[in-house]
């Protein structure tokens, strides 16, 4: 394996107790608005009794330093490419046999998506299962990467980006895994790098536009009616994101609250839950993702991979390495098969688990592993 380049430095993340003390006051002094008139929970967004049960524990119960220990453990590290600094985990495995694994998130999540599966997919219980060598970026403008400051920093210059920062790390070739916007990147990588991909594993798969739904089975009309619904329906936040997302990032970065309620109701609305995020997800997890956004004053910036990138998926591109697709029910977007074909040209595994939503490796971590692990071993076994 290639020696890793100089150009990266290890790093450590630690706020200052004056922010901490400074967000907690925050909280304290926040001005709440009257509750929902709506009798059905959720209706107009997160429910007052919701959000005030939240905003204390965040107050007096939430332990962010252990949250910045378990980033530690892991391993963090920072590189420059093309001028902006790029946040990342490294975990190497110490199987042999372990192969490099690039992980990439979305919005409104960050690396804390990943931090409670990464020891498990480097160095796995079971000797049989596949290990991987883990690197997790912070997409920029997010978490603890530099924010662009002028505009171009899109999917498509972030996934050469990361094809940059594999290499500095020894990784001429590595698989890729992706949901949401990471999954949007991994999609390019997979069409757009091939000589670099071994294969990807996404949870976000989207076919050329203007396809028939002739031939579709009953459940991929459902899929496709249920994804036209999302778009056409329940997604102002990406409207906002992606023409006004300066108009929205004050609020982001001013008010805790705001950007609690923001990002809450994203947990909320795409998690396979009944009424609460927090039936799947602990308040914990979402609270490591919602103080990463507040602590380094990402509201803003990370809105903006929406003004950069929506809708700008290349309708041309085209995946031939090896793929790996899983469609969890609750997401909000679910492409049926024979649409995700036109575009990922050797898809050789397939999943429609039971059970699951948006952010599975926060609601479903065991299967998620798993699905993963035998997701990328199909890949690797069909590009020998």
């Amino acid at each position: 394996m290639p020696r890793p380049s100089s150009d990266v430095h290890a790093f450590e993340a630690h706020a200052s107790d004056a922010d901490l003390d400074e967000l907690r006051a925050r909280l304290a002094a926040a001005r709440l608005p009257e509750a929902e008139t709506t009798r059905r929970r959720w209706d107009q967004g997160v429910p007052l009794a919701d959000l005030v049960d939240v905003v204390d524990y965040w107050r007096t119960g939430y332990d962010w330093r252990s949250f910045e220990a378990r980033l530690e453990e892991i391993g963090q590290f920072r590189t420059t490419i093309d001028g902006l600094g790029i946040h990342f985990l490294h975990r190497r495995s110490t199987r042999p046999d372990a192969t490099p694994l690039l992980m990439t998130h979305g919005w409104p999540g960050s690396i804390a998506e990943f931090v409670d599966v990464v020891a498990e997919l480097a160095d796995p219980e079971d000797a049989e299962a596949p290990a991987f060598h883990v690197v997790a970026p912070s997409l920029p403008g997010f978490g603890y990467s530099d924010k662009p400051a002028t505009t171009g920093w899109g999917t498509e210059k972030i996934a050469a980006a990361w094809v940059e920062l594999m290499g500095r790390l020894g990784y001429d070739r590595f698989a890729a895994y992706g949901g949401d916007w990471g999954g949007n990147i991994t999609t390019v990588l997979g069409g757009r790098f091939p000589d670099h991909v071994l294969g990807i594993h996404s949870t976000f798969a989207e076919g050329p536009p203007g396809l028939t739904a002739d031939g579709l089975t009953a459940t991929e009309r459902r899929w496709a009616g249920e994804t036209r619904d999302f778009w056409h329906h329940r997604a102002a936040y990406a409207k906002q994101q992606a023409t006004r997302p300066q108009t929205i990032g004050y609020s982001l970065v001013d008010s805790p609250v705001g950007l609690l309620a923001w990002i809450l109701d994203k947990f909320a609305e795409w998690s396979d839950t009944e009424d609460s995020p927090f039936e799947r997800i602990s308040r914990d997890r979402v609270l490591d993702d919602v103080t990463l956004y507040w602590l380094t004053r990402t509201g803003a910036s990370a809105a903006r991979i929406y003004y950069e990138s929506h809708n700008s998926l290349d309708p041309g591109l085209r995946v031939d390495v090896p793929a790996a697709i899983t469609m969890y029910p609750r997401d909000i977007e679910k492409c049926p098969r024979p649409w995700a074909q036109q575009r990922y040209r050797q898809i050789v595994r397939w999943r429609a688990p039971e059970a699951g939503g948006h952010f599975p490796s926060l609601e479903v971590p065991g299967y998620f592993v798993d699905d993963l692990r035998e997701g990328l071993a199909a890949v690797l076994a069909a590009g020998r």
